[in-house]
């Protein structure tokens, strides 16, 4: 839930959200004899959240109070204090702290540090589209945090621009995790899932999954919004919303934005990647494809300005509830199985299934005979003593089939076969298993050959491969096939690092970390080390003519760009005034060196210095600009100036050299 001061403030005066004719009740109460309560800065579907002042330390901070009518649900009661105790644990400069936990008669409220700002919603509900260095900005602190959050075992599972805060100092981070679960615990549900239509994944929607993945398609879709303006799917219901994730991929950003670079549509479609298996398998290896996508974007990519015409987030439906968080934009319980999207669904806070009609009340008196009761017994009748041996047969066996061997088969494989069977996928768990590859099949419920209605559901179990995985060797590897190689055997590819090398060609793999032969979990990171080739000396050629100076670059294995601007310089006009990198640097073949041409030296004002002393005539010259070259006349010295090679008041070129002689005595 969303709390800048800032932004909440701006945004209540421009929808007319604060009425102070309504008076909130703990407004200006001690709660729990310790949180002054001062103002009410947002309102979620599950809580409220207060600007406070903590009387015992004496500090701001925001109270996140459970709605009271929540407060007698146990579970809902659970997970407030699970975010208490798991975001308690996670110590990050980008993540919102939760420094207490507690209750006050029906308030049960979590104390949280206070960030003045404003949320990522404000900025893209202000601004639209953000330019792909400000989106990328935003981007990787998210990510750091979330990084952090994965690796210590949890999962968000609620990530959208509300829950991303900028502070009145740019700090970005992130808050409520709320909905945060560890990875290793239960994360299926069987009835309905909890999140924000707009940023769930396929796998959520489909079996209440959500492990770091799902995160991970959620950053992409905030990233994909932020750099369009919009969000991906969009529809007059939720339904309709839920639909196209599960149906279609996430467009290009640069289908809504022309001109964006193609390392942004590669960085939104890998994590966006319907398919959980082939996105970054955390936030961390996210993280580090976003730092490779910004290496290889220049300014002018990274600077592009986006349409102003272009819609804002809220132009596509977003704000139908009218308070500015549109009906995508709230957490909520939805239901599944999914409606067909073009019904028209209700969507409330929690979407449920409908209660059934409470019974009829007892009637007094005799119970009036239904006339069509005598007949429908006399079908009955006539359709046992009909039906009996068909019956029999079809209640012991007609209505039951076996449950096909999917032992070894991809999870697609084996869900087409139990389809084909005319059977459905319950849910999806993962184990380790050494005897199964990771990504096949290792067990079904009910197993291989059991009886099962026709009708019913299955549930698989997925291999994570070993538990333990040992790093393989990846020198001199290719650096696509090495990350498809640590994939395959559940590892991920991290942090990414680029170093000469005499031994191993150019984008190919120097080492690992850890090294060959370490045992690691599966989806842990391995860093590694590419080669950015033998290192060259660099030539210089300064002072020489462009085309020359080209020819010899590349004839060293440089790419050569020459730059738009021209600089005065001591070098002749059109030769080369300046390179980087320059002489005597390194540098891997292939990279570029810069060159600056010369527009030649600039015509600087001579001083007078006749008749000066030859030391103060000496810094004259030298202060504009000039070399300087004494010729004494012999036999006879003075140390007074009686001739210069360039007259006093004249001009010559900016470093050039004057001559100032003496005279005997």
């Amino acid at each position: 839930m969303p709390y800048g001061a800032v932004g909440v403030s701006v945004r209540a005066r421009r929808l007319g959200r604060v009425d102070t004719t309504l008076h909130d009740p703990l407004v200006g109460r001690l709660l729990d004899g310790r949180y002054r309560v001062e103002d009410r800065i947002a309102i979620g579907g599950m809580a409220t959240v207060y600007r406070a002042v903590d009387t015992r330390l004496d500090r701001v901070l925001a109270l996140k109070v459970m709605h009271p009518a929540l407060a007698t649900d146990a579970t809902f009661v659970e997970r407030f204090i699970r975010e208490a105790k798991s975001v308690a644990r996670l110590s990050h400069p980008n993540v919102v702290g939760v420094f207490d936990q507690g209750a006050d008669g029906a308030y049960v409220y979590l104390a949280m540090e206070y960030v003045a700002g404003c949320t990522l919603r404000d900025v893209l509900r202000e601004r639209g589209a953000l330019r792909p260095r400000a989106a990328l900005d935003i981007l990787e602190p998210v990510l750091a945090a979330l990084g952090a959050a994965h690796r210590a075992g949890f999962v968000h599972r609620d990530m959208k621009p509300e829950n991303v805060l900028i502070g009145d100092d740019g700090r970005v981070k992130v808050a409520d995790f709320g909905l945060v679960r560890a990875v290793g615990a239960a994360t299926n549900t069987t009835g309905s899932v909890l999140g924000t239509v707009s940023y769930l994944a396929p796998e959520q929607i489909e079996h209440g999954a959500a492990d770091t993945r799902t995160d991970v398609y959620a950053c992409g879709v905030v990233l994909y919004e932020m750099l369009t303006g919009a969000k991906p799917h969009s529809g007059d219901t939720p339904a309709q919303v839920l639909y196209q994730h599960l149906n279609a991929d996430v467009p290009a950003p640069s289908a809504a934005v022309p001109g964006l670079a193609v390392e942004l549509d590669e960085l939104v479609a890998s994590a966006t990647a319907r398919n959980p298996e082939v996105r970054p398998h955390d936030a961390v290896a996210l993280l580090a494809q976003a730092r490779e996508a910004r290496a290889a974007l220049g300014d002018e990519q990274l600077d592009l300005v986006p349409p102003q015409e272009h819609a804002s987030a809220d132009d596509q439906g977003g704000d139908r509830d009218g308070d500015g968080a549109g009906a995508d934009d709230v957490t909520s319980v939805i239901a599944r199985p999914l409606p067909d999207p073009q019904d028209s669904v209700q969507h409330t806070s929690r979407l449920e299934a409908p209660a059934p009609p409470p019974p009829a009340p007892d009637r007094p008196g005799p119970v009036a005979r239904d006339p069509r009761r005598g007949l429908i017994a006399a079908l009955v009748a006539v359709l046992l003593v009909l039906g009996v041996g068909a019956g029999v047969w079809y209640i012991n066996s007609g209505q039951f089939t076996r449950v096909p061997t999917v032992l070894g088969q991809t999870q697609a494989q084996a869900e087409k076969r139990l389809k084909d069977a005319g059977l459905e996928v319950e849910q999806v768990k993962r184990d380790f298993s050494g005897a199964y590859e990771r990504g096949t099949v290792m067990a079904t419920d009910p197993a291989p050959g059991e009886r099962i209605r026709g009708n019913g559901s299955v549930t698989l179990t997925v291999s994570r491969g070993p538990e333990t995985v040992k790093v393989p060797d990846l020198e001199g590897k290719p650096f696509a096939e090495a990350k498809r190689e640590l994939a395959d055997l559940g590892l991920a590819p991290g942090a990414v690092t680029r170093e000469f090398s005499r031994e191993v060609e150019r984008g190919a793999v120097i080492g690992t970390d850890p090294a060959p032969g370490t045992l690691r979990a599966p989806d842990s990171a391995v860093a590694l080390v590419v080669s950015k080739g033998a290192p060259i000396d660099v030539p210089d050629v300064t002072g020489d003519r462009v085309e020359d100076a080209t020819r010899t670059l590349e004839d060293a294995g440089f790419t050569v760009k020459v730059a738009a601007e021209r600089v005065h310089s001591t070098e002749a006009a059109g030769s080369v005034a300046r390179q980087s990198p320059a002489e005597g640097r390194q540098a891997a073949e292939g990279d570029t060196v810069t060159l600056t041409v010369s527009k030649g030296p600039r015509m600087v004002d001579v001083p007078d210095v006749v008749g000066d002393k030859i030391d103060d005539a000496r810094r004259a010259l030298e202060s504009a600009g000039f070399q300087v070259e004494v010729d004494k006349t012999f036999p006879f010295l003075s140390d007074t100036v009686s001739s210069q090679s360039v007259p006093g008041g004249g001009q010559a070129p900016e470093g050039s050299t004057i001559t100032i002689k003496t005279k005997g005595i």
